[in-house]
């Protein structure tokens, strides 16, 4: 029996005296999620482009548009209202669509009296006549106001006011101009619809306005009158407070007879 606890105790030490070995377990380490960041580009706001207007002129509206800055020259060299070179031109050239216009750069129909220039025929008056032809627009309105300002028949125009675009009209009518007797009628209808009395304005410095002016008789130079129908001299020097023989030195003329659209200096 001893023999036997012996041997248990002597195998219980062996087996507590043992080497001890501790079992490290290495922890896994994990790596931390790797973020993935998505970049949402937002659209950015675009303003819608806005409508392009579409401004549709007429020929006539075209043609002011082209030629006012040229009469509007011409007023300022020659003393011409821009609104009558404008309105002459419309009319004679149809707004710039007529033949002579457009083959011969020719707006107000000026034939080829002592003229070496280019020329074109075309039927006018009389079959195939001559008239000018040149090389740009611009010199037929340079042409226009050195073809009026040097005839002794326009030159009392010249004593108008610069912006009595209905004295020129009708003088000149009076002067010989045109034949036409709604001519003045038209020159001034054209005006006033297109306010072309504005450019006149511009020239001289005056603001603009949409409403028709008052066209004043006086000018630089003192007083004159557009003859109307009905007008005698005796009456004018009563409404003027002058005398019919002021009237008749002051203008060259002999006898009472006056012209429709003739221009009377005053005083």
């Amino acid at each position: 029996m001893k023999r036997i606890v012996i041997v248990f105790i002597l195998a219980a030490l062996a087996f507590s005296c043992g080497s001890k070995k501790q079992i490290i377990t290495k922890k896994r380490t994990t790596k931390p999620p790797t973020k993935v960041v998505i970049k949402r580009e937002t659209p950015t706001r675009t303003t819608a482009p806005k409508p392009i207007t579409t401004v549709v002129l007429s020929d006539t509206e075209a043609y002011i548009a082209q030629y006012k800055e040229v009469a509007k020259k011409e007023m300022t060299l020659y003393k011409i209202p821009a609104s009558i070179t404008l309105a002459q031109g419309i009319l004679e050239s149809a707004s710039g669509k007529g033949r002579l216009s457009v083959k011969a750069n020719n707006h107000f129909g000026i034939k080829c009296h002592n003229w070496s220039g280019g020329r074109i025929y075309h039927d006018d008056d009389k079959k195939g006549e001559c008239f000018r032809k040149y090389n740009n627009a611009k010199y037929s309105f340079r042409d226009h106001s050195v073809f009026l300002s040097g005839r002794k028949r326009y030159a009392s125009l010249f004593d108008l006011r610069p912006d009595d675009y209905k004295g020129w009209a009708t003088g000149l009518r009076a002067a010989g101009y045109a034949t036409d007797k709604r001519y003045p009628q038209k020159l001034i209808s054209l005006i006033e619809r297109y306010q072309l009395y504005n450019y006149d304005a511009a020239v001289l410095g005056k603001p603009t306005s949409s409403r028709v002016p008052q066209q004043p008789n006086s000018t630089q130079n003192g007083i004159v009158h557009v003859v109307k129908k009905g007008d005698t001299l005796y009456a004018l020097s009563k409404y003027y407070q002058t005398t019919v023989k002021n009237i008749q030195k002051l203008n060259n003329i002999d006898g009472t007879a006056l012209a429709l659209g003739q221009i009377l200096k005053i005083k």
